[in-house]
C-alpha cells in the first residue's frame, strides 16, 4: 500500500518547514506528497462544498493554499524519492498548454515524479474571479486534458477542439516517461464516468467507507463502458476514519482495492504534530 501526505502544503506553507516536512516524511516511509489548489478565497461563497455536510468551505480566509506547483518544484530536491502530486489541480481555471510545459519541466527535474491530479471545480465565484466560464467546464477539463497528452506525445503536436485549437507546435521538455499520470477527483457520477475514460488514478473525496466501495465498483462499471479495464486505474482514498487503527485501516483499504492511502495533513498540524506524524508512520508503514 502507498501512502501519500495530502494537502501538505497548507500544512507547511513556509520555506524551512516545507522542507522539513517533506524530509520528515521520506524518512518515515511516505511514498508521496501532495498539494491542493484554490486561488483565491471569496469573501462570499454561495456555492455548496460537496465534502461537508453543511456545505461550508473548510478553513478561514487567510488559511495558506499555496500554488502547488511551485510549492512542489520547491520541495522536490530536498525529499529525492518522494513522488510529487496535485490533489488536486482545478484545471478548466488553466490554460492547458502553459500548463503542459509547467508539469513537463517539473517531471524532468525532478526525475519522472510528477503525479497531476485534477478537479473541475466547485467554487463557482472563483471561476468569476479569474474570468474563467463556469459552464461547460467538463467538456473543457475533458479537452484540456487530451491537448496536454497530445503535447507531451511528441514534437509537432496538433490539437483542434472547442476550447483548445493550435496547428502543429512542439513542447519541449516532455515527461521523463513520455506522459504524466493523470488522476481525476470527485464524487460526482460525472467524475466517475471522466476517471473511467481517462484517468490513471481516481481520487474520490468520500472518507466514508461504505460510500468508497460503491464509488470504486461504480468506477469499475465506467470503466468497462469505456472499453478499459478497471485494473488500469489506480484508486487514491482520503485516509481520515481509518485514523484511530492505522494498521487495519491499511488491511481495509487493501480489500477495497485501494492503492494509495492519501493521509490528510492537517491531522499532524499544530503542537505535537510531528510526534503524531511518527506514530503513524509506525503504526501504519513500520517506521
Amino acid at each position: 500500500m502507498k501512502v501519500g501526505l495530502a494537502f501538505a502544503s497548507s500544512l507547511a506553507p513556509e520555506p524551512e518547514a516545507a522542507l522539513e516536512l517533506c524530509r520528515h516524511a521520506e524518512a518515515l516511509g511516505f511514498e508521496s506528497v501532495w498539494g491542493g489548489e484554490h486561488v483565491i478565497r471569496p469573501q462570499q461563497i454561495a456555492s455548496p462544498y460537496p465534502y461537508t455536510a453543511d456545505g461550508q468551505m473548510p478553513g478561514e480566509d487567510e488559511t495558506p493554499i499555496p500554488d502547488p506547483l511551485i510549492w512542489l518544484a520547491f520541495v522536490a530536491a530536498a525529499a529525492p524519492t518522494l513522488r510529487l502530486g496535485t490533489c488536486i489541480l482545478i484545471l478548466p481555471q488553466r490554460n492547458p498548454v502553459v500548463l503542459a510545459k509547467e508539469l513537463a519541466t517539473l517531471d524532468v527535474l525532478s526525475g519522472g515524479r510528477v503525479e497531476l491530479g485534477i478537479g473541475v471545480g466547485w467554487l463557482e465565484e472563483e471561476f468569476s474571479a479569474l474570468g474563467v466560464p463556469w459552464e461547460r467546464r467538463g467538456a473543457r477539463t475533458d479537452e484540456y486534458v487530451a491537448a496536454m497528452r497530445a503535447l507531451w506525445a511528441g514534437p509537432y503536436a496538433e490539437f483542434h477542439g472547442d476550447f483548445v485549437d493550435f496547428a502543429p507546435v512542439t513542447c519541449s521538455p516532455r515527461p521523463v516517461n513520455g506522459s504524466i499520470p493523470i488522476m481525476v477527483g470527485g464524487d460526482t457520477p460525472a467524475a466517475v464516468r471522466r476517471a473511467g475514460r481517462i484517468a490513471d488514478g481516481y481520487f474520490p473525496g468520500t472518507t466514508d467507507p461504505v460510500e468508497l466501495r460503491r464509488l470504486v465498483e461504480d468506477l469499475a462499471v465506467a470503466a468497462e463502458k469505456a472499453g478499459r479495464s478497471a485494473d488500469e486505474i489506480e484508486i487514491n482514498a482520503i485516509f481520515a476514519a481509518q485514523m484511530g487503527d492505522p494498521a487495519a485501516g491499511i488491511e481495509e483499504f487493501e480489500r477495497a482495492g485501494v492503492t494509495r492511502a492519501m493521509v490528510p495533513a492537517v491531522f499532524f498540524d499544530g503542537p505535537g504534530g510531528d510526534d503524531r506524524l511518527e506514530a503513524f508512520a509506525r503504526a501504519a508503514l513500520g517506521a
